[in-house]
C-alpha cells in the first residue's frame, strides 16, 4: 500500500516531518528539531495494544502465552522492518551522512524505529481508528503466515532443538557490537554452533537481539 494514503491525512506537518529524523541527523541539522525517538515511544504502546486487541478477538481459543508468543512475532523488528520497507518508509528519513554511508536506509533496527515514531505521529494527529487502520492495512496481513510457519515460537528454543538434534551440541550466542548511547542501545550479536556463524541480528536488548539471531539462523536450516 502507500503511506501517501495515510500522509495527506495528516494536518500536522512538523510531526510528520519529526517521525522520520533519525537522531544522527540532529548533529548535522541547524534547525532547533527532536529526534523521532519520543514518538517511536508513543507508537510501539499504540501498536502493542491493536495488536492485542486485534489477535484476543480473533483467537479465542489461544492460551495467554500463545498470544504472547504471536504479538511478540508482529511487532519484532524484522516483521516492522519488512513492513516498514514495503511502505518506503526509509526513503522518506533525515539521516546525518554518516549514517547515510552505512545504508541506515537499509538498517532493520532503523526501519522498524520509524515505523512505530511513524504510527505515533498518526495517533497524535489523527487518533486511534486512523492509526488501527493503518496497523491493519501494514501489519495484520503478516499473520497468517506467522501461523502457517509457526514462526512465532521461541526461536531460541527452536534452534536449540534442531541443532542439538543433528550435532549434538548447543548453539552459543556472542555480542559482536554495541552502539548508541546507554538510555537507547542497540545490540549486534551472533549465534555460532563450535566456531562457524549461522546468523546474526539485532535488537534493543541482548534478548532481542539473540531472538533476532536465531530467527535468521532458523531460515539457513529451512532451506537446506
Amino acid at each position: 500500500m502507500d503511506p501517501k494514503d495515510f500522509v495527506i491525512k495528516m494536518t500536522n506537518k512538523n510531526l510528520l516531518k519529526q517521525a522520520f529524523i533519525h537522531r544522527s541527523y540532529l548533529n548535522e541539522s541547524k534547525e532547533p528539531i527532536e529526534s523521532n525517538e519520543r514518538l517511536e515511544f508513543l507508537g510501539d504502546a499504540v501498536l502493542e495494544l491493536i495488536i492485542s486487541e486485534h489477535i484476543f478477538e480473533q483467537f479465542k481459543s489461544f492460551p495467554e502465552g500463545k498470544l504472547t508468543l504471536i504479538r511478540s512475532s508482529i511487532v519484532r523488528t524484522e516483521t516492522l522492518a519488512k513492513s516498514a520497507q514495503s511502505l518506503g518508509l526509509g526513503k522518506r528519513l533525515f539521516l546525518s551522512k554518516g549514517e547515510e554511508e552505512n545504508k541506515g536506509r537499509e538498517n532493520p533496527s532503523i526501519l522498524a524505529n520509524t515505523y512505530e515514531a511513524f504510527l505515533g505521529a498518526l495517533y497524535l494527529d489523527q487518533g486511534w481508528d486512523i492509526a488501527k487502520e493503518f496497523v491493519y492495512k501494514t501489519l495484520i496481513p503478516f499473520i497468517p503466515e506467522i501461523l502457517e510457519k509457526k514462526s512465532y515460537r521461541d526461536a531460541k528454543s527452536h534452534l536449540q532443538e534442531l541443532v542439538q538434534e543433528q550435532l549434538k551440541i548447543t548453539p552459543i550466542y556472542r555480542v559482536l557490537k554495541e552502539q548508541g548511547p546507554d538510555h537507547d542501545k542497540l545490540f549486534m550479536v551472533g549465534v555460532f554452533v563450535g566456531n562457524e556463524k549461522i546468523g546474526e541480528g539485532d535488537g534493543k536488548s541482548k534478548q532481542e537481539a539473540e531472538g533476532n539471531a536465531a530467527n535468521q539462523a532458523l531460515k539457513k536450516y529451512q532451506q537446506s
